[in-house]
């Protein structure tokens, strides 16, 4: 079998399946078999597969057809150029979420300028480590803890920092929201994607994430907006004067999210779009 044969078969076999993009998602696959970039089987299509690579490829195909996620298939998601490890203990990173780190490591940088002094920031329920660790990697002199509820997913984070590097900038704490975090501590910025799901819409979500991200990661509670309650109930004393309290938020939220906020006093200074012109990145601070 050559590799467009191997391409269109398993893509006619991931479409019948009901997977988004079956032919992206067949190429990643063979790409990553074959460990060279996914162009250059544009380069190669003639070449013949060995009946090893044959077999690994249509077992892989198989478990995506079960709907199973790419990324764990890969073991690995990029997220804002970084490689991250992901499995079943942490929510696969979204595209979406790199816009709220790259507001985050912005403001660390000009925080750090302004202030001619390191910046710090805390990622509230950090899962696989994504947010962390694009704000480390990004602000080199930056401070940064990461906290979260699930042990599981804290081992997973510790092996993405330390994957780049980072093993010893960024300080995972394991505990249920702030309690995590010793007492007196202050932030510059205080960064989260918290679990934003109305449970009730759960059972409805595409398989991929239903049945294979952690419900913890995903369960916002009845309305969604638990943790945002939360958050804006007990962020404020963690936040230095002049710092930022950043949050991805669900479709449709802003205007709920915003009410939250300012019955607790918080000055909510943008909510910006994604890629899809949905908000979803909400930047708020206290006077």
């Amino acid at each position: 079998m050559t590799v467009l044969e191997a391409i269109q078969r398993s893509t006619e076999f991931l479409a019948r399946k009901g997977v988004d993009s079956p032919r992206l998602q067949t190429e990643l696959l063979l790409a990553h078999l074959l460990q060279r970039p996914r162009m250059q089987l544009y380069l190669n299509f003639e070449q013949a597969l060995t009946p090893a690579q044959v077999e690994g490829l249509r077992e892989m195909v198989k478990r995506r057809g079960l709907r199973e996620p790419l990324q764990h298939i890969l073991g690995t998601t990029s997220f804002c150029g970084l490689e991250i490890a992901v499995n079943r203990q942490v929510l696969i990173p979204r595209p979406e979420t790199e816009l709220l780190a790259e507001r985050g490591w912005t403001f660390l940088q000009q925080r750090s300028t302004l202030n001619a002094q390191c910046s710090t920031a805390l990622d509230f329920g950090t899962g696989s480590g994504c947010l962390a660790i694009a704000l480390a990697h990004h602000c080199p002199t930056a401070e940064v803890q990461a906290i979260d509820l699930s042990p599981e997913a804290l081992a997973v984070a510790e092996q993405n920092a330390a994957r780049h590097g980072l093993a010893g900038r960024i300080r995972f704490r394991q505990g249920d929201g702030f309690a995590a975090v010793p007492a007196g501590a202050q932030f510059d910025l205080i960064l989260s994607n918290p679990p934003y799901i109305p449970s009730a819409e759960i059972p409805t979500l595409q398989p991929e994430v239903r049945d294979h991200d952690p419900v913890g990661a995903l369960d916002g509670g009845p309305e969604g907006l638990d943790y945002y309650r939360r958050l804006a109930a007990e962020a404020a004393p963690f936040l230095k004067p002049g710092g930022r309290l950043m949050l991805e938020i669900g479709d449709g939220q802003a205007p709920a999210v915003r009410d939250i906020l300012e019955k607790q006093k918080w000055i909510v200074e943008a909510i910006q779009e994604d890629y899809n012109h949905a908000l979803r990145i909400v930047i708020a601070r206290r006077d």
